[in-house]
């Protein structure tokens, strides 16, 4: 309804994940790196962890759409219960019905072998990670020693909340721990980052010229402290505010209503704040933080096991400056 009034060609908001509109600032830039040094590199696991909303499933969508035919890759997401080699094998395509746990296992197993037969390596993807628990977790584990030679045929990744760091932490999984090559903590942006993350949208979406004031910018990361997919909840809104309102910007006034209509009315829990030491949900909850109390600032966590990742790490992080 506001696309032709602001110029745009497509909605620049959207909160569904889309590689096209991925901003590249450095805690995302990092986390890539990482990601595409395990694969390359046939690290036998790599970690990714972050906040609900704060792209990680984006980040997984852009590296499938990078990997060609000499790779065949395998998604899972929110595994909970049942048995994990039928969930492998489904996210391969593979039968899995029917058979009992030796034939899952000698299933998967042959899988591999054909698949490095072929020169395609195999990579599993489990997104929601933090839901796993330390048994399927160690499954998992014992999965990556299915090995031809000194070769690993079978790479995986891991994507989760915060709750996988803990859970990964715990002394029955130290085997599993040291098995990882990296792991990476993604953080909200910044408030240096939320003008260009605001912008770059808005450019991917047909329009150049700045559409947000700087104030406007500024009460919008007061408000999500940084999280993408909340910063897009509130800008879609205000784009619908500021065309109801026939406004040629978004300034700061339009997104205070916003917010305020939010904290009034909206579905979500709208300026509450969750406890100490209380596990996320998988509830999409918008969490609006006000100026007078504002959430504690994240830092990334970057924790490299492998040499040669730290020195393309440095190596990237050079070429910025």
């Amino acid at each position: 309804m506001y696309r032709e009034f602001y110029g745009l060609t497509q909605k620049p908001f959207s909160i569904l994940p889309d590689p096209n509109y991925l901003y590249w600032g450095p805690s995302h830039s990092l986390a890539y790196s990482m990601l595409e040094y395990g694969v390359m590199n046939r690290a036998g696991f790599t970690v990714v962890t972050g906040e609900i909303g704060c792209g990680k499933t984006t980040l997984i969508r852009h590296l499938l759409d990078r990997l060609d035919e000499e790779y065949t890759v395998g998604l899972v997401s929110n595994i909970q219960d049942g048995e994990l080699l039928q969930w492998v094998l489904m996210a391969f395509g593979q039968p899995y019905e029917g058979k009992s746990l030796v034939a899952l296992h000698d299933e998967l197993q042959q899988f591999l072998i054909n698949e490095y037969a072929a020169g395609r390596r195999t990579i599993l993807i489990v997104d929601e990670a933090q839901n796993l628990g330390p048994k399927l977790l160690e499954q998992l584990r014992l999965l990556s020693n299915i090995n031809a030679d000194n070769d690993q045929l079978l790479q995986l990744i891991l994507v989760g909340q915060p709750e996988l760091k803990g859970l990964l932490q715990a002394p029955e999984l130290i085997q599993f721990a040291q098995r990882v090559a990296s792991d990476f903590h993604l953080v909200p942006l910044t408030a240096e980052d939320i003008e260009v993350y605001i912008q770059h949208r808005l450019s991917i979406a047909g329009r150049e010229l700045p559409l947000f004031t700087k104030e406007a910018c500024n009460k919008l990361y007061e408000a999500s402290r940084g999280i993408p997919r909340i910063i897009n909840i509130l800008c879609d809104t205000c784009l619908v505010y500021g065309f109801a309102r026939m406004a040629p910007e978004i300034d700061a006034a339009i997104v205070e209503e916003v917010i305020e209509d939010k904290r009034k009315h909206g579905i979500f829990d709208v300026g509450g704040r969750k406890k100490p030491n209380e596990p996320s949900t998988q509830s999409e909850n918008l969490v609006v933080f006000s100026k007078e109390e504002p959430a504690e600032e994240e830092k990334p966590a970057l924790v490299i096991h492998d040499k040669e990742l730290a020195k393309l790490i440095f190596k990237k992080l050079k070429a910025q400056e």
